[in-house]
């Protein structure tokens, strides 16, 4: 029988849930300001899940979902739901694969029947040919986002030094060119018939659809797909803090030389992971930060400069900062003002009136994304899939209100000791 959730304290968006016969967790949230609806779709699959030699398919997937099933023709998907008046996507990550759609209400149906369609049918039009069609698509995509743009392969190298190679974060989510190369049709069969499964996916209709509906509508499309085994989830035990001091230096054509320093951190999900997110947040998120003031206002020394976390869920995140040397400037000294920065923040902690203005950075962006449908369903989807718990989309502010000083000092120590730190110089060539 469906369940309602009592709306935790924070937004309080109605959040309604029910639990098709083949696992399908389907998530309804009502919201009739507009005669629009929201369908997004989120599957426990992204490429931590790949296997060594097989990397690139989670994201491979993203593309060949788009190329027909048994009823739809190959490129037909998003003509059909373009013509409906909807904006379509997806997009994948290390933890997930997620496609979505927002459209008026009166296409609700389209969208559920093409979403079911692909699901319980895209193996009987996957052929050589449209495989072929869509790993050239990812291969020139990788070209244009990363091999053939400045410090288009940072966050590879950024990877590679904060992970070992074999580990599920130990590559990036668009694999090896080697990879996408040797994929063959009954390898990406397999991988969809391992995670393309009703019981491995979460459906969120958020809009102009009363719960009920929305219910029925599910069973009616996706309740005859069947399930299946449960698929394996990697290991998700935390690493060590980094040690030895892992160090890389390369050089491109890049408009200016960087430095960069990255961290093991806590796995999201957890209120470490929470606490270290605001300090890092103190450090390096906007011009009112610690490294924009110091490096780039008041010593000049750095045309840009961030710190940022990557929140993943299987026991370890990473953490990094980094900041591009005006002309002129030695690198090794941008570098060490980076780091003395991050030494000032570990020892001291960060103000209160720097934990406010965090927190408040925070909220705002919490509720730009949640006025929207769109990214309501998707954030609903994220907490499901990721945390097993939709509700977060209510209770949210509250977690990230209740992180105190002390609590980010405590992180700080722990997350981004100096001397458990990695480094990647990034040179201009012949500079």
């Amino acid at each position: 029988m469906p369940t309602t959730a009592p709306p935790a304290t924070g937004p309080g968006y109605p959040i309604h849930q029910h639990r098709l016969a083949n696992g399908l967790r389907v998530i309804a949230s009502p919201d009739h300001a507009a005669p629009s609806v929201a369908v997004n779709l989120w599957y426990d699959v992204g490429s931590r899940h790949e296997q060594p030699g097989r990397t690139g398919f989670a994201h491979l997937f993203e593309h060949v979902m788009f190329q027909g099933s048994a009823h739809v023709e190959s490129g037909q998907h998003i003509g059909l739901l373009q013509a409906a008046g909807a904006s379509v996507n997806a997009t994948t990550w290390f933890d997930r694969t997620n496609y979505f759609e927002t459209l008026p209400s009166g296409g609700l149906d389209l969208a559920l029947w093409l979403e079911a369609d692909r699901l319980g049918s895209l193996l009987d039009a996957l052929t050589k040919e449209n495989l072929d069609n869509q790993r050239e698509v990812v291969k020139e995509e990788k070209r244009q986002r990363y091999d053939n743009v400045p410090y288009g392969d940072a966050m590879r190298r950024l990877i590679e030094l904060t992970f070992p190679a074999d580990h599920p974060y130990g590559h990036t989510v668009i694999g090896s060119m080697e990879d996408l190369d040797a994929a063959t049709v009954e390898d990406v069969a397999a991988f969809f018939s391992a995670y393309y499964l009703p019981n491995n996916a979460v459906l969120s209709i958020v809009g102009d659809c009363d719960p009920d509906t929305a219910f029925a509508r599910a069973e009616t499309y996706f309740g005859a797909l069947p399930s299946g085994p449960t698929p394996t989830a990697p290991a998700a035990d935390p690493l060590p803090p980094l040690s030895g001091l892992p160090r890389q230096e390369t050089s491109a054509d890049v408009p200016a030389d960087a430095a960069y320093l990255t961290w093991r951190l806590p796995a999201v999900g957890t209120a470490e992971f929470d606490a270290i997110d605001l300090g890092m947040t103190v450090l390096g998120h906007g011009q009112t930060s610690r490294l924009h003031r110091r490096l780039v206002r008041r010593d000049e020394i750095a045309e840009s400069s961030s710190a940022s976390t990557m929140g993943l869920i299987g026991g370890t995140s990473m953490g990094y900062a980094y900041a591009r040397a005006r002309d002129g400037v030695a690198l090794e000294q941008v570098h060490d003002v980076v780091l003395d920065e991050v030494e000032r923040i570990v020892a001291d902690g960060v103000t209160e009136l720097e934990l406010r203005r965090a927190k408040a950075q925070f909220e705002r962006h919490w509720w730009h994304e949640l006025a929207r449908i769109d990214s309501r369903a998707d954030a609903l989807g994220e907490f499901a899939t990721l945390y097993g718990d939709p509700g977060l989309v209510n209770s949210r502010l509250d977690q990230i209100d209740a992180v105190d000083s002390d609590a980010v000092a405590a992180a700080l120590q722990a997350g981004l000791a100096p001397a458990h730190r990695s480094t990647l110089i990034y040179r201009k060539e012949n500079a």
